[in-house]
């Protein structure tokens, strides 16, 4: 069970890591309760795993995952894009069965 993310992801969080005072221990993704669809994608700086987190490290760069969010992310990856519209963040989930106008909240 894993999430990835892509070379530009990484990178990014990095370049905003980088600029935190003081620097966190690395970056929480999760899946919350809420949202059009009913769950959401999360991402947060954090000093410090939690016990039961899975730790991923990519390029120096930590990446703290919880049990329960770790069934919702298994096979996804998360990409930064630069485009017209806007930058940000994208989740690519194949566990995602249906997603609303937003792009932000899904149904699992």
């Amino acid at each position: 069970m894993s999430v990835t993310l892509t070379t530009k992801a990484v990178d990014k969080v990095k370049e905003i890591l980088g600029m935190q005072d003081p620097q966190p221990a690395g970056l929480r993704i999760s899946v919350v309760g809420g949202g059009c669809s009913g769950f959401s994608y999360s991402m947060a700086f954090e000093s410090a795993p939690n016990m039961l987190d899975k730790t991923i490290a990519y390029d120096g760069l930590k990446v703290f995952v919880d049990q329960a969010s770790l069934l919702y992310l298994d096979g996804a990856e998360v990409d930064y894009v630069e485009s017209i519209e806007g930058s940000g963040f994208k989740f690519s989930n194949p566990q995602v069965k249906s997603t609303c106008g937003c792009g932000s909240s899904f149904n699992a």
